[in-house]
């Protein structure tokens, strides 16, 4: 076990934020009990930060026992986790005009009961001990429906309402619950997606949830404009947002038509050559 550093469970360590965050925990004096469902992911983001504390397990957030196993062997090894980062996540498009169950229930189970499987895993040795950290990577998309992203903003909204609940129950106990919802990041997952919005690299995001942490905030939303945008909109009457929201997919239509063409023009350009 480690001596006098707090445990931060970080799950999704792989890649993307949770590899950007890890890094940023262990600079913050944090143990990092590393968790992802990809081996090769997990074992490169382990052997980049072997000069701090770190352990590793494989394991998938929508397995809750095979969650909890890692999570109690990774505590047998570190100590009891006083801080989890509930941020493994997947994005998938999901439209009403082709709704696929099977694309549904597969970003559901991962953002949202794997989110509840992490603090399953967890929360009761926290009750225990009456004292602990948990923060959820939720998104500004949870703010409200959006079109083609049906099942990732059913899936943060969920994390929210859980979040929200948690907070106002543990509160007493001494145990902090913090929400955090990124706007639009430069990861893998998004790197194929036309975005209204500019990205924010991971290393900006990480700093912002790092913050959160350290201020042990209970929600914190950015960047700042994004969540203005979308916090004003959803002040709106029902049909407003609908109208507005409605616009926006159509410049973002014309937008990626515009895009593509240009490409196409291009590529026919070299070909020339």
């Amino acid at each position: 076990m480690t001596q006098n550093l707090p445990v931060a469970l970080v799950t999704g360590a792989g890649s993307g934020i949770g590899r950007c965050l890890a890094h940023v925990l262990a600079h913050e004096g944090y143990a990092i009990a590393a968790i992802d469902i990809n081996e090769d992911s997990l074992n490169a983001a382990c052997e980049e930060m072997k000069t701090h504390v770190i352990a590793g397990r494989v394991a998938d957030v929508t397995d809750a026992a095979g969650l909890a196993l890692a999570t109690r062997e990774l505590e047998s090894e570190l100590g009891p986790i006083d801080l989890l980062v509930a941020n493994a996540g997947i994005g998938i498009e999901t439209s009403g005009l082709q709704y696929d169950v099977e694309n549904m229930n597969k970003v559901l189970n991962v953002n949202l009961i794997g989110v509840s499987n992490s603090i399953g895993a967890v929360l009761p040795g926290m009750i225990e001990r009456k004292r602990g950290h948990l923060v959820a990577i939720s998104s500004v998309a949870s703010y409200r429906g959006l079109p083609r992203m049906l099942a990732y903003c059913a899936s943060k909204a969920g994390v929210n309402a859980i979040m929200d609940g948690l907070r106002v129950e543990l509160a007493p106990i001494g145990i902090h619950v913090t929400t955090i919802c990124p706007g639009w990041i430069k990861t893998p997952m998004t790197e194929n997606i036309h975005n209204p919005e500019p990205l924010l690299d991971v290393e900006t995001a990480a700093q912002e949830i790092m913050y959160a942490i350290r201020k042990k905030l209970a929600f914190h939303a950015f960047p700042r404009l994004m969540r203005w945008k979308m916090g004003l909109i959803t002040s709106l009457p029902r049909s407003w947002q609908d109208a507005i929201i409605r616009r926006m997919v159509k410049r973002l239509d014309a937008k990626k038509k515009t895009s593509s063409e240009a490409a196409e023009v291009s590529a026919g350009k070299l070909e020339a050559r």
